[in-house]
């Protein structure tokens, strides 16, 4: 069994769709809720598949220390944030990040799983991969057998998905392209490397653009959509639009 880490931020004081933000896609509100329907679906899928659901969650401090109140306060938060999404909540279980940066909190968490709770395989999984279903997570279960680590590929290099048997060297193991940049620390390690189906990433406003489109034409084909995600981007009202060659959000 695959322990699988989804790398949720509760807190009030970041908003991980900030670029979204910035470009006005979307408003500040719009964008936590957004997030917050994402990470219920990831969640819920995790939940569903045959993997254990481990919500690892960002401390409220950015420098990855925090008191034991800010812990609890970030654990009710992501409580808050995901609980909706699951079918059995109290069965989750929820752990804080350690880590000064992204690769240190990933490297931190999967050695721990790893090396300390003695897991076949670890993996984390980014909550805006709003996509995932249950079968991808089964999927990459089985890649591990025969590959030490699994990469899920999304555009720009990005990765939506890593999962390993062994850890690697995870010091600034996410620098871009980060697809690469693992596969590279994984080989330097003498482990062999797969990769699962390729799914979006809905950080940007292009990411957003064409997820946008993609749920639309998923849903006008009757085709399985993410529900809580689906439900926050009709709340919203958003739609997408050609210009110049290229996508953008529209308000329908």
């Amino acid at each position: 069994m695959t322990t699988v880490a989804v790398l949720v931020d509760p807190s009030p004081a970041r908003n991980p769709l900030a670029e979204c933000v910035d470009a006005d896609a979307l408003s500040e509100s719009e964008a936590r809720a957004l997030y917050a329907a994402m990470a219920r679906d990831v969640c819920r899928a995790v939940e569903a598949s045959g993997g254990e659901l481990l919500v690892n969650y960002a401390p409220e401090a950015a420098d990855g220390e925090a008191s034991a109140d800010d812990s609890s306060a970030a654990e009710d938060a992501a409580r808050d944030l995901v609980t909706e999404g699951l079918s059995a909540p109290s069965d989750a279980r929820f752990e804080v990040q350690v880590g000064s940066s992204h690769a240190a909190r990933v490297g931190n968490t999967v050695t721990h799983l790893l090396e300390r709770e003695g897991v076949q395989s670890a993996a984390v999984v980014e909550p805006t991969a709003a996509m995932l279903e249950r079968r991808h997570v089964d999927s990459a279960a089985m890649k591990l057998r025969g590959s030490a680590v699994v990469l899920g590929p999304s555009s720009r290099g990005r990765v939506w998905y890593a999962a390993f048997r062994e850890p690697i060297d995870f010091t600034d193991a996410f620098e871009p392209p980060a697809l690469r940049t693992l596969t590279d620390r994984a080989r330097d390690g003498g482990y062999e490397v797969d990769f699962v189906e390729r799914l979006p990433l809905v950080e940007r406003p292009a990411d957003l653009a064409g997820f946008v489109a993609e749920l639309g034409a998923r849903q006008r084909a009757e085709k399985w959509v993410p529900p809580h995600t689906a439900a926050a981007v009709e709340d919203i009202g958003l739609g997408a639009v050609a210009d110049d060659g290229d996508l953008r959000v529209v308000r329908d």
